[in-house]
């Protein structure tokens, strides 16, 4: 396993951080994952407030033998307007993992304005958590983020902040500016779930795995990540211990890119031109904000992914918590789109949009989605 220093927390995370949304199974599920990360390397584990029984299990599985000195240690509490709450929200988890202080609290969920104005209010929840970093409770302070671009980068530069949990993948680079600001001013980054949220990567679709070859869909997107000088770590999230073996076989492999895997991405980026055509959307925003409040560039990603490399599957994971997963995975569906026609002159790509959406919402509508959560 290789560390790198995590902005100016000056913490030497390893490559690969436990996330522990998933190993909800059971209390023995997650102290037999725990052990094994620890085992494997992992000195990052990584919890939240909101997942569950995530934080009770995380304490059990510490108080199981683990020297709480050779582990770094961080979770995440939502943003509030109300000190007080968020003072017990610190004092609660503590409670709750069982330690007496966290290497590191990350805001989490910082996705709205709403939000942005909780975090810049001079009397507001940030004065409890800088109290806390006072006292001892806590040792470094981030935030977690699903928002729009202008949102991350705001919060960055408040200048509050040490690290950022964010989306930054192969196949969604929207936040590469987030990446460089936040690099910029010497700040930890930590991406989240790329094997998950990156694409459903642990189950390819035939098309994406003869085009990525000779490497797998999901090794050529852990390589595009630890490649990265910018990048601390990586989420890994397993449901059970088995599945840390096979991402962290690559948690040494954080050189540069090779030839032959930038000629892999090369060819994923031909293929996807060449399938699109006319029709493919470069995420340039233009187009929002959109009167129905469709997330038309959103959807239209999800049409790229699944039209281009057969990724239907994911597409359809994500089209579907449209409408059902709150300010995470904000817009509604394309289903929704009335013709008015007030996108069309501002997309310099000059699609059909209207005619795009109806396609995409054809393709990839179904059940809701939730977050994994709350399933």
């Amino acid at each position: 396993m290789h560390f790198r220093r995590f902005g100016r927390t000056n913490l030497k995370l390893s490559r690969f951080s436990l996330g522990t949304m998933r190993y909800l199974a059971s209390e023995a599920t997650a102290i037999e994952i725990v052990h094994r990360a620890i085992k494997l390397g992992i000195n990052h584990l990584e919890t939240a407030r909101g997942y569950g029984n995530s934080e009770l299990y995380l304490g059990t599985a510490l108080r199981s033998g683990i020297d709480r000195s050779q582990i770094y240690l961080t979770t995440k509490i939502p943003p509030t307007r109300d000190t007080a709450d968020m003072d017990r929200s610190i004092d609660q988890s503590l409670e709750r993992l069982g330690v007496d202080y966290l290497d590191c609290l990350s805001i989490h969920g910082l996705n709205t304005w709403e939000h942005l104005a909780y975090i810049e209010d001079p009397n507001g929840c940030m004065v409890t958590v800088r109290q806390a970093v006072a006292d001892g409770r806590v040792r470094h302070v981030g935030f977690s983020t699903h928002a729009p671009l202008d949102i991350i980068l705001r919060a960055i530069a408040t200048d509050q902040f040490e690290f950022i949990n964010l989306h930054y993948y192969y196949f969604n680079q929207r936040n590469a500016a987030a990446v460089e600001l936040a690099h910029r001013k010497d700040m930890g980054v930590f991406i989240i779930s790329p094997a998950d949220k990156g694409g459903m990567l642990y189950t390819p679709s035939a098309t994406l795995t003869q085009l990525c070859q000779p490497f797998t869909p999901l090794e050529l997107t852990y390589r595009f990540l630890l490649s990265d000088p910018r990048i601390t770590s990586l989420s890994v999230g397993p449901a059970n211990s088995s599945e840390l073996d096979w991402p962290l076989s690559f948690a040494d492999r954080d050189q540069p890119l090779t030839l032959e895997e930038q000629q892999a991405l090369k060819n994923l980026e031909n293929h996807a031109t060449a399938t699109l055509q006319s029709d493919r959307c470069s995420q340039c925003h233009a187009c929002l904000p959109c009167s129905e409040a469709i997330n038309i560039p959103e959807v239209l990603r999800l049409r790229n992914l699944a039209v281009a490399y057969g990724m239907t599957e994911f597409g359809q994971y994500r089209y579907r918590m449209f409408e059902n997963a709150g300010h995470w995975f904000p817009g509604r569906k394309a289903n929704h789109c009335t013709d008015c026609g007030d996108c069309l002159p501002r997309c310099p790509e000059q699609l059909n949009i209207p005619e795009l959406l109806r396609n995409t919402h054809d393709r990839l509508n179904g059940a809701a989605r939730r977050r994994l959560w709350e399933s």
